[in-house]
C-alpha cells in the first residue's frame, strides 16, 4: 500500500513524486516510457522554473550537462523588435532550453533519490474504483503480468492525452480552440540566442540547446498543415527565409539538420477538472495552453509543487483530502489565469490592436522591455505588467 501513486514521470510527475517522498510519504511513480527518452517539447525553462530546480537541488546538475545559458532574448512581431533580458529572478540570471532526454532523466533520478519508487516501462491499464472512489491502478511492464497497486490518491501526470483523466471522465470547463501546428528540428553549425519572431500568420523560434545544436521551429495556422506536410523541408526553409532572412541564410549556408522534423498539431487550450474522489491531475493532464509562450515546463514544476503541498495536507490530516485538492485547483487556476489568457491571445499569430500598440511601445522602451521579459520569466505577473496605470504610462511615453 502506497500513500500516493503518480502516473507519468516527466516534468510534472517526477517532481510531485519527489516532493511527496521528501515529506516522508511512500510514493510509486510509473511511466510507460523508459529514460532517457524524448518527447515533443518547447524545451524552454523560464527563470521561475529554474528557481524550482535550484530549490530542489537539481539545477547544478542540469547546468553541468553543458546546456547553453541564454542571457539575451528577442521577441519580434513583423517590424517590431523587443530585445533584452530580465534582471535576476530568485537568484537566476539566465534561462536554458535543455533536451528532454536530459531534463526528464534528471527529474526521474531526483524522484528516486528522494525515496520514491519509480517503475519505468510500466503501462497503467485501468484504475481501480471502489464505492465511486479511485483506490489504485492495474498495469504491467511490456509482456509482464498485470500488477495491482493501491493508494489513497492516484495522480495523473500523464500529459494532454491523459489516461487517468479519461478514466475518471474529467471534464473541461474552459476551452479555447488551438490555432496552429509546429515543425521543429535540431541543427549544427549555427548558434543563436533566443529569438521568437511572428510574421504574417506564421512564426519562427530559435534557441540553443545541448550538444552545440540549435533548435529551430516553425509555426503556421492549422489550415496550412496539408500543404506544409507535403514538402516539410522546403516549406520549413521558405518560412525561415520569409521571417528571419538573415538567420535563414546562415542556416542554409552553414547549418546541418541533425534530426528528423518533429511535428505537432496543437491540441486545444483548456482547463480540466483536476480532482475528485481519490484522484488528481497535474501538468498538461489538467491544464494546457499553446506552446508559443513556452510556459509549459515551468508551469508543470510550479503546480507539481503546489499539488504536493496540498496532497501532503490531506495525507497528514491538516485538512480533508477533498478540501485540499479543491484548494489546489483553485490556486492553480488563479495563478495561471493571466498566462493562459495572454498565451491564447498571442497564439493566434495576429495581435489585437491593443497588444499591437503595447508591442510597438515596448520596441522603443528598454525599461519596459526588461519588465516584459520579467513577466515572461516569472518575476512579474501578467496582472502587474498589464496594470492599466502601467500601460497608460508606457503608451503615453511612446506617443
Amino acid at each position: 500500500m502506497y500513500d500516493a501513486i503518480v502516473v507519468g514521470a516527466r516534468c510534472a510527475g517526477s517532481p510531485v513524486g519527489m516532493l511527496l517522498a521528501k515529506r516522508g510519504h511512500r510514493v510509486l511513480v510509473v511511466d510507460r516510457a523508459t529514460f532517457p527518452s524524448d518527447t515533443v517539447s518547447t524545451h524552454y525553462l523560464q527563470q521561475r522554473g529554474l528557481a524550482r530546480l535550484a530549490a530542489w537541488g537539481l539545477l547544478d546538475e542540469l547546468v553541468a550537462t553543458g546546456v547553453p545559458a541564454i542571457k539575451h532574448m528577442t521577441v519580434s512581431y513583423r517590424d517590431i523588435v523587443i530585445a533584452g533580458f530580465a534582471d535576476s529572478i530568485n537568484g537566476i540570471d539566465a534561462t536554458y532550453a535543455p533536451r528532454r532526454t536530459v531534463l526528464d532523466t534528471i527529474l526521474v533520478n531526483g524522484a528516486r533519490a528522494a525515496g520514491a519508487e519509480v517503475r519505468e516501462g510500466f503501462t497503467v491499464r485501468e484504475l481501480i474504483f471502489e464505492d465511486g472512489r479511485v483506490v489504485g491502478v492495474r498495469g504491467s511492464v511490456a509482456g509482464g503480468e498485470l500488477q495491482e497497486e493501491r493508494a489513497p490518491i492516484v495522480i495523473g501526470a500523464d500529459g494532454r492525452n491523459s489516461f487517468v483523466a479519461d478514466a475518471v471522465d474529467a471534464q473541461r470547463y474552459r476551452e479555447v480552440p488551438a490555432e496552429c501546428f509546429i515543425y521543429y528540428s535540431y541543427f549544427s553549425g549555427v548558434r543563436a540566442d533566443f529569438h521568437s519572431r511572428i510574421g504574417e500568420r506564421e512564426q519562427v523560434g530559435i534557441w540553443p540547446t545541448h550538444d552545440d545544436k540549435t533548435l529551430v521551429a516553425v509555426m503556421r495556422k492549422t489550415e496550412a498543415l496539408p500543404e506544409f506536410r507535403a514538402d516539410p523541408e522546403n516549406n520549413f526553409h521558405a518560412i525561415a527565409r520569409a521571417i528571419v532572412p538573415e538567420f535563414a541564410e546562415e542556416l542554409a549556408t552553414h547549418g546541418k539538420r541533425e534530426d528528423r522534423f518533429h511535428p505537432m498539431r496543437y491540441p486545444d487550450n483548456y482547463y480540466r477538472q483536476s480532482h475528485g474522489p481519490g484522484w488528481a491531475l497535474v501538468g498538461d493532464a489538467g491544464y494546457h495552453k499553446d506552446p508559443l509562450t513556452g510556459l509549459g515546463i515551468s508551469d508543470a514544476f510550479e503546480y507539481a509543487q503546489l499539488l504536493a503541498e496540498r496532497v501532503h495536507d490531506g495525507l497528514d490530516g491538516t485538512m480533508p483530502m477533498a478540501d485540499a485538492l479543491a484548494e489546489y485547483q483553485r490556486e492553480r487556476d488563479a495563478k495561471s489565469h493571466s498566462g493562459f489568457e495572454f498565451t491564447c491571445s498571442i497564439s493566434t499569430l495576429e495581435l489585437t490592436p491593443q497588444l499591437h500598440a503595447v508591442f510597438r511601445a515596448l520596441g522603443g522602451n528598454a525599461e519596459y522591455a526588461k519588465d516584459f521579459f520579467a513577466m515572461i520569466g516569472g518575476g512579474m505577473t501578467g496582472e502587474e505588467f498589464f496594470a492599466p496605470e502601467r500601460m497608460a504610462k508606457l503608451l503615453g511615453a511612446s506617443a
